[in-house]
């Protein structure tokens, strides 16, 4: 039984990224959504402009008649280091980062749905990638 238990303990990836939301109206039918990566220290998350390197991070939003995403998502300006790996200089973010997505308001929406996906990594390893389902709730 003890030997069970300390597989399955050695099994269980760390989760190092938090993920929050929220959303601001600016207009009548305009909105911005945030989504916001709380990333343990000494942990790393990526650029979702990355070319050819690590897994970026990506957002998907569900097509709903009640809204509709405007231009690209925002991200702030990432850090960067080369990665020999790779052979690439590589943008990641450390701490936290704040994505933000503006929203076109067609109907009274109630929330902005969709998915996002993104790999956390250290100075020893990556977890696999993870793609989180996300519901925020427009806030008048």
């Amino acid at each position: 039984m003890l030997l069970i238990f300390s597989v399955c303990a050695l099994a269980q990836i760390d989760n190092p990224v938090k993920w929050s939301y929220a959303s601001k109206k600016t207009g009548d039918k305009d909105a911005v959504v945030f989504l916001k990566a709380t990333i343990q220290k000494g942990w790393h998350i990526y650029s979702q402009t990355e070319q050819g390197g690590p897994a970026k991070s990506s957002f998907t939003f569900s097509k709903s008649k009640d809204y509709s995403p405007v231009g690209k998502i925002v991200e702030p300006k990432p850090l960067s280091r080369y990665e020999k790996a790779f052979g690439m200089n590589i943008g990641y973010f450390e701490n936290s980062a704040v994505f933000q997505q503006k929203v076109k308001l067609t109907a009274k929406a109630s929330s902005v749905k969709g998915t996002l996906g993104y790999i956390a990594c250290n100075d020893h390893k990556c977890n696999p990638p993870e793609e989180i389902a996300f519901n925020i709730p427009i806030s008048n």
